[in-house]
């Protein structure tokens, strides 16, 4: 539909978004949970300092405004019928 959005890294407990100062954190200042997904294998230790991998949750951003200007850019057919309340007389 050409709706614009923007995807925004957030913390797993849902702590902090990571954007603007806190885009370049590896860590949640609160909780302390890795920015990061953290792939846990055999033989393979945990580094969650490292900044590789996909973020561990992502949040759709929609802006409203953009939006309300496609809602409200149609025009309204003026042929006499009754087709919302707002063309009645009240």
């Amino acid at each position: 539909m050409g709706m614009e959005y923007r995807k925004i890294h957030s913390c797993p407990n849902d702590c902090i978004l990571y954007r603007n100062e806190c885009e370049d954190l590896r860590r949640c200042p609160r909780c302390g949970l890795s920015h990061y997904k953290v792939k846990v294998g055999e033989n393979d230790e945990i580094d969650e300092f490292t900044k590789e991998g996909p973020p561990a949750k992502v949040v759709w951003y929609l802006p409203i405004i953009p939006r309300l200007k496609r809602l409200f850019a149609n025009i309204r057919k003026c042929d006499g019928l009754l087709r919302h309340p707002a063309d009645s007389l009240q």
